[in-house]
C-alpha cells in the first residue's frame, strides 16, 4: 500500500455528521465476525463449537438456513415490517420476541433449535427491514428486499479469508453478481442462486448458534442469549449498510467508498 493510499482524506463534501455516521458504519462492518463473537459469548473457539455439533446436523445446516431465509422473506415482507402495532419500540419488541424464541428452541435441544430457526430468522429480517425503512428505503421494491437479505451475509471480516474477499464492498459486489438479470424477471427468479450465496455466509453463525443451544436446559438460557447477540449484531450491520446506501444516494457511490476506505485505512 502506498503512502498516498494510506492517507486518503475523507471527502470534504460529507458533512461532519455524515462523516461520523460513515466512521461508525466502517467500525461495525469491519469489526469482529459474528461466529467469533458468539464463541466468546458461550465459551470456546468457533472450531470447538462446530465439533460439538453432530455430523448429521452439520449436513442439515445449509438446507435449513436456505429454507429459513426463504420463509423469513415471505413472512417478514407480507405486512409492513416498519409498522409497529404495540406501544413498545420496535427494537424492544423484536428483542423480547427473539429472546423468547431462543429460550423456547434451546429448551428442546438441537431439534427445538432447528424448529426455532425460521422464527428467529423472520424476526431478525423484520428488524432489518424496519431499519431499512428508517433509512429511507422502499420496502415494496424487490431489490430493497434483496438488500435486507444481504445483511445476513455482511459484516465482520473472516480472519482466515483474504481482505479482497471478505471486505464489505467485496461482498457487496459478489452478492450483486448473483442478482444480475433478475430485474424485470420477478423476485422469484433471483432466489435460488442469491439465497445460496447468503446461506453460505449466514450458515457459519447459525452453526455456532446450534452448537450453543444443543444441550437442553442449558440451551434454553444459551438460546435467549445467542438470539439477543444475533439481534444486536444484525441490527448494527443493517444500520451501517443502509446508512451507506443513504449516503450513496445523496453523494454518489464513488465518493462514499473513497470516504469508507480512508476511514478503514486510518483505523
Amino acid at each position: 500500500m502506498s503512502t498516498t493510499e494510506s492517507t486518503l482524506p475523507i471527502p470534504a463534501s460529507l458533512r461532519s455528521d455524515e462523516q461520523a455516521a460513515l466512521a461508525e458504519a466502517v467500525a461495525i462492518l469491519e469489526g469482529t465476525s459474528l461466529p467469533v463473537r458468539l464463541a466468546s459469548l458461550v465459551g470456546g473457539s468457533v472450531e470447538a463449537l462446530k465439533r460439538r455439533l453432530p455430523e448429521a446436523a452439520q449436513r442439515m445446516i445449509d438446507g435449513a438456513v436456505r429454507r429459513a431465509l426463504e420463509g423469513a422473506l415471505q413472512a417478514a415482507m407480507r405486512s409492513d415490517p416498519a409498522r409497529n402495532p404495540t406501544p413498545l419500540s420496535a427494537a424492544w419488541l423484536h428483542r423480547g420476541l427473539l429472546a423468547a424464541s431462543g429460550a423456547a428452541g434451546g429448551a428442546f435441544g438441537l431439534p427445538g433449535t432447528l424448529m426455532e430457526l425460521p422464527v428467529s430468522t423472520t424476526l431478525l429480517l423484520r428488524r432489518i427491514a424496519t431499519i431499512a425503512a428508517e433509512q429511507g428505503e422502499d420496502l415494496s421494491d424487490p431489490m430493497v428486499q434483496a438488500e435486507c437479505l444481504k445483511v445476513f451475509a455482511l459484516g465482520g471480516r473472516d480472519p482466515q479469508a483474504e481482505e479482497a474477499e471478505s471486505g464489505y464492498f467485496a461482498l457487496r459486489i459478489a452478492l450483486a453478481e448473483t442478482l444480475k438479470g433478475a430485474v424485470g424477471r420477478g423476485f422469484g427468479a433471483l432466489l435460488p442462486g442469491f439465497l445460496g450465496a447468503i446461506a453460505a455466509r449466514f450458515g457459519a453463525p447459525v452453526a455456532v448458534k446450534l452448537s450453543a443451544q444443543a444441550a437442553p436446559v442449558i440451551g434454553a438460557a444459551g438460546g435467549a442469549a445467542v438470539n439477543i447477540a444475533f439481534l444486536e449484531h444484525f441490527s448494527g450491520i443493517a444500520t451501517a449498510h443502509f446508512t451507506i446506501r443513504r449516503l450513496e444516494r445523496e453523494h454518489g457511490p464513488a465518493l462514499v467508498r473513497a470516504g469508507y476506505e480512508a476511514i478503514r485505512r486510518a483505523g
